[in-house]
């Protein structure tokens, strides 16, 4: 995803498709320290990539471990439990699955080989409590150093070679905080148990009992099979070593399922979206999620490593819910409840105020921004859906799930808001912790009434440089682009291909029609050939400016231009774009530079390739080509009526797009909480 400040949503009224889901982050981590900690060497597929997983194959890397992309696969030479490297720093970004789970394995092994480590993160990570796995470990002979607020990292784990632990009385952690803190001892203690079984006490209530029971299982697939005794008591045997599989899968994220799961609950009405990569026998807590969503009225079916989904009831059923065994997926019932009869309660969820950010405060801050009804306490939240929707630029506090959960208000039409509400998401790339594609993934299977998705318009003269503005204000906005030139020229291409003659106008007509045309990341397909580089010819260009005189080819290409016009918004450039193809575009942009000027920049261009070129010559056929698409009969080139011109003679191109997104800031919707 391009790192940008918000990405506007328009009204979306329905979902159909298909959706592959990322690795899941809470396999994916546990798998890498895993590979890491065993002898022999791993290789691990379906591995999510994210933000916490890079942390966490950063820190492998640094203590020692080998590491090896091969395709989508990696494979990692595991340490066998024997410390390469005696001294680090390792920075964990907001990744819990590797703060917790490392911070273990290297206190005990420090503890047993001698070294010194040093845990740090992201400011927030800083502000999450490690203290009870703290207090869990040092009873055990572990020197565990606060290096800052004591209970918090950042830490710094030591100790001398030759040393041991005390494993005769059994290890006690708390469970009713996080999940995470038994998981980090049943990850490290392996390495303690060579010759003494070690047993792990858990004090207080165990939450997120579906994580341990994902660490039990890949524990096993590591050769380690831990006995337990109901929650309360967990023994690792004696004799225990990490043996790698050899190979292993990693599943689709249950937890990424749920947006997708409330997606179909509420918007595929007509067609089922199928979700693929997890399913009803997932190993992961999460994917009793779809118990919840049956209950406010979705209809499931699945299978192994699928779902498909449809809108059942509706409106949707308010629930009350115990959702401590779904704690990451449950965020996603709050949201849903925005669509749902009744007030639903989610009660148990006190580990919420210790994720990424204090969820329960967030949700309902955001929540009540879309007009809802919220009651919150210290462990449970209560929504009642909107009487009156509002338009709501939703903070993320830096927390992925927040701004996936969110999105799915998008659909308020359908609850009934009048007029629908736009939803800003602000700081949308904080989904890359754990699904870096989600809005990508998002706007595949939505859809828009096309006369609300935005449309911005880039005109001007030839090399006025309207394809490099627009295309970089596509990215800024993360909006989809239409390069129309780009199909006028393909269109020339083919003619010239096919030996038709431009003037011509019924047979280029029809090629036009049936233009086989691609963009994929950045390259254009032209019946199956790469024609990026041809289509920006001079030929190209000379024979595209010809055709796009007629008026039958204009029309041809027209329904393929409008195609284009999906969410969240478009930028759309050429010469005909904010008056004829989308008069009621939201912003039209003309470009006024003058044909002196644009002939040095294109003699400038044509230089710095190898290119030798006459300015004034350019300078001629600009002037040449500006007279005929100014005069031709069928849609001039023109600013449209209301058309903000800009004259980018004496402007770089960042100035340039600037200028523009400060037009386009003041021509959108207003939103409660509106921020950046």
């Amino acid at each position: 995803m391009t790192r940008r400040p918000f990405v506007d949503l328009p009204p979306l009224q329905r979902a159909a498709g298909t959706v592959r889901l990322p690795g899941s982050k809470s396999i994916s981590n546990r798998v890498l320290l895993l590979a890491g900690l065993s002898q022999g060497t791993t290789t691990v597929h379906g591995l999510l990539d994210s933000d916490d997983t890079r942390v966490m194959l950063d820190a492998l890397r640094t203590l020692g471990c080998t590491l090896r992309q091969d395709g989508v696969a990696w494979r990692i030479s595991g340490l066998g439990g024997q410390l390469k490297v005696n001294e680090a720093r390792l920075f964990l970004g907001n990744a819990g699955t590797a703060m917790r789970p490392l911070t273990a394995a290297l206190a005990v092994l420090a503890t047993l080989q001698g070294g010194r480590f040093e845990l740090s993160g992201v400011a927030r990570m800083h502000e999450r409590p490690i203290g009870d796995l703290v207090d869990a470990l040092r009873p055990l002979g572990c020197q565990i150093d606060a290096i800052g607020r004591p209970g918090y990292p950042p830490l710094r784990v030591s100790g001398q070679a030759g040393g041991h632990l005390r494993l005769a009385d059994p290890i006690r952690v708390r469970g009713d905080v996080s999940s995470q803190f038994l998981t980090a001892l049943l990850l490290a203690l392996p390495l303690a148990a060579r010759t003494h079984a070690v047993t792990i006490a858990v004090d207080g209530e165990l939450i997120s009992k579906p994580y341990v029971e994902i660490t039990l299982n890949l524990l096993q697939r590591f050769g380690v099979d831990v006995r337990r005794d109901g929650w309360d008591r967990f023994t690792v045997p004696a004799g225990s070593a990490y043996r790698s599989p050899g190979s292993i899968h990693v599943e689709g994220d249950a937890s990424s399922a749920s947006y997708f799961i409330a997606l179909g609950a509420i918007a595929a009405d007509e067609a089922a979206l199928r979700i693929e990569g997890v399913g009803l026998d997932s190993i992961q807590g999460d994917i009793r999620f779809v118990d919840a969503a049956r209950a406010m009225g979705a209809h499931v079916e699945g299978g192994p490593g699928w779902l498909e989904v449809r809108r059942g009831a509706w409106p949707l059923r308010a629930v009350q819910l115990d959702a401590n065994h779904i704690p990451d997926a449950a965020m996603t019932l709050a949201v849903m409840a925005l669509y749902a009869r009744g007030t639903t309660r989610l009660s148990n969820i006190g580990s919420w105020r210790v994720k990424e950010t204090d969820r329960i405060t967030a949700m309902a801050t955001e929540l009540r921004k879309l007009g809802a009804t919220v009651a919150e306490g210290s462990d449970f939240i209560e929504v009642t859906a909107p009487t009156h929707w509002r338009p709501a630029s939703i903070h993320t506090y830096d927390d992925h799930r927040m701004a996936m959960c969110l999105s799915l208000a998008a659909f308020n039409r359908l609850a009934g808001a009048a007029p629908p509400c736009p939803v800003r998401i602000l700081d949308p790339q904080c989904v890359a912790k754990t699904f870096p594609e989600y809005f990508e993934t998002l706007f595949d299977v939505v859809t828009a009434d096309p006369s609300e998705v935005p449309v911005l318009t880039v005109d001007g003269p030839t090399a006025s440089g309207k394809g490099t503005l627009a295309a970089a204000i596509a990215e800024r906005l993360g909006y989809h682009l239409l390069d129309s030139g780009a199909l006028y020229r393909a269109t020339g291409l083919a003619v010239l291909a096919d030996g038709v003659s431009p003037d011509d106008e019924g047979a280029v007509a029809r090629i036009a029609a049936a233009l086989d045309l691609r963009f994929e990341a950045g390259q254009v397909w032209l019946r199956g050939r790469d024609v990026t580089d041809a289509l920006r010819g001079e030929r190209a260009g000379m024979v595209a400016s010809q055709v796009s005189a007629l008026p039958a080819v204009r029309q041809a290409l027209h329904a393929l231009q409008l195609s284009f016009r999906r969410a969240p918004g478009l930028v759309a450039d050429g010469r005909d774009m904010g008056t004829i193809v989308f008069p009621d575009a939201r912003l039209k942009v003309f470009l006024t530079a003058s044909a002196a000027e644009r002939a040095q920049r294109r003699h400038k261009q044509l230089i710095s390739k190898g290119i030798s070129s006459n300015i004034l010559s350019l300078r001629a056929d600009l002037e040449v080509r500006d007279l005929r698409d100014t005069s031709r009969a069928v849609a001039p080139l023109k600013a449209a009526r209301d058309a903000q011109c800009l004259d980018n003679s004496a402007l770089s191109i960042d100035e340039s797009v600037e200028r523009v997104l400060g037009w386009w800031a003041l021509s959108g919707p207003s939103f409660e909480g509106q921020d950046g």
